[in-house]
């Protein structure tokens, strides 16, 4: 089916919108659950920054280290950007903004393909998720090692994949698939024991309500649908996006939270993360994120030790599908179980994308690395999950870890006969053991440093060369 495209000020919206009373209602319904001030002041966090951010991360975040990130939507079905493009250019899922440059290659892409008068929203019927297999998916991300995983919920699109009342007939139940996707999700990601989370943007490109109305866009809108989204899914994850254009007062960010944190169903277990406003990242909310290494040109590997972070990549540049990268654009497994373990040893947790097909599956491409991350994790995860970073975080191609009063020395390359270690100092009740044969290893001590003799072993032979973890207890 194709959805009636409106125009106003010369761009094209892909939905009606409930009507006017409905979300009215809404609104009203939804900030019942933010009481007066006085009633407020009771409650252990108040709508301000200052206290907000005084709730610590809950502990399973960051004894996790590893999670899934997953952009699926209507983009998936043109599934196109230029992968060698700058910057958030080679983003497939930003398919429909980048249509509006005519002088673009989506554009170019788009009038060669489908032609010119063919409409984003006519996307819609292509996007059938008729392949999707929640427990073959849940599956994979426990093969994978992973502990958590955001799926999105809704991206700048404004498309929902669950029947959100607020977003009528441009959603997942309505059109396209006619299944609420991450309802399906969430329940075989919790049955497998992972935690379930979901991204959600703030703003939509080309909703009418935002352009013209913003504020009721805020009260009608985003606010019902993402109080929809924590009483129906009960996620232990909300990752916002989409907060740039606004700072977190207009979007009414602090608001939200303290109902978040005081009185919703998962008050105790939620993780947020820090995109409430144009002035948040990296100040205020819960942990801090970084994009491909940094957001508004910030090293947030900087935190280490100091704030929870987390790093978010996809394996190619692009988080949603996109069809025209080869596996020359893909990272390789090493160079993914390098980046997991590099942003462990700085304190962060490390989400990874996946980009599933319009029908459904995840490419086998993107399946073969999680299940090689795995294969290392199951092996070394010891040095990953619940770790903490060391008095010092690197030395030359090693990176360290700590828990349980060992020290993890995780190197990135099979040293040769001999690793040596300046930082750690070994004393007389030192053990080194390599992870995986689980061998005890011999060592001595010489001009100040720590000498592990290795043992004599190829390894090119074994499938888990990416990174060798060696544990030693008793060591200053």
């Amino acid at each position: 089916m194709q959805i009636r495209a409106e125009k106003a000020n010369g761009r094209q919206f892909g939905c009606s919108r409930i009507g006017p009373m409905k979300t009215k209602l809404l609104g009203i319904v939804f900030f019942c659950a933010f009481p007066l001030t006085a009633w407020c002041q009771t409650r252990p966090y108040q709508p301000s920054w200052a206290s907000l951010n005084q709730r610590p991360v809950p502990q399973w975040y960051d004894q996790a280290k590893f999670g899934i990130f997953i952009h699926w939507g209507v983009y998936s079905v043109p599934a196109f950007a230029d992968p060698h493009a700058p910057d958030g250019e080679a983003y497939a899922e930003w398919y429909w903004y980048h249509m509006h440059n005519k002088n673009g290659p989506t554009w170019a892409f788009h009038a060669r393909t489908y032609g010119a008068d063919f409409h984003y929203q006519d996307f819609v019927s292509q996007f059938t998720a008729k392949l999707f297999d929640p427990a073959q998916w849940a599956d994979l991300f426990v093969r994978s090692g992973a502990r958590y995983v955001v799926l999105t919920a809704k991206h700048h699109e404004g498309f929902c994949l669950w029947p959100c009342p607020a977003s009528w007939n441009w959603n997942s139940v309505d059109v396209g698939p006619h299944q609420d996707l991450a309802g399906e999700l969430s329940k075989a990601v919790v049955a497998r024991g992972l935690k379930m989370g979901f991204y959600y943007s703030l703003y939509e490109w080309y909703d009418p309500l935002y352009l013209h109305h913003p504020r009721r866009y805020v009260t009608e809108h985003m606010l019902p649908q993402m109080k929809d989204l924590v009483d129906r899914y009960h996620p232990s994850i909300l990752w916002t996006d989409g907060e740039w254009e606004h700072p977190s007062s207009f979007w009414k960010s602090t608001q939200f939270l303290a109902w978040l944190y005081n009185d919703s169903p998962v008050k105790d277990e939620i993780v947020v993360n820090d995109r409430w406003g144009s002035e948040t990242r990296g100040h205020d909310g819960g942990f801090y994120t970084s994009e491909y290494g940094k957001v508004n040109g910030k090293n947030l590997s900087d935190y280490s030790g100091v704030h929870k972070w987390e790093e978010d990549q996809g394996i190619g540049r692009s988080f949603g599908y996109n069809r025209m990268e080869t596996a020359t654009d893909y990272k390789s497994a090493t160079q993914l179980i390098h980046l997991l373990v590099d942003t462990v040893s700085k304190g962060g947790d490390f989400l990874l994308d996946i980009g599933p097909t319009a029908d459904g599956r995840i490419p086998v491409i993107m399946q073969e690395r999680l299940l090689q991350i795995g294969q290392w994790l199951k092996v070394n995860g010891e040095a990953i999950y619940s770790t903490r970073p060391w008095r010092q975080s690197a030395e030359g191609d090693v990176r360290y870890t700590t828990r349980d009063g060992a020290v993890y020395a995780i190197a990135e390359s099979w040293p040769g006969r001999e690793l040596v270690l300046t930082a750690p100092k070994p004393t007389r009740n030192t053990a080194v053991t390599l992870l995986g044969p689980d061998t005890p290893l011999k060592w001595r001590e010489a001009g100040g440093k720590l000498h592990i003799e290795l043992p004599a072993f190829s390894p090119e032979a074994s499938p888990l060369q990416a990174a060798f973890v060696f544990r030693l207890t008793g060591v200053n």
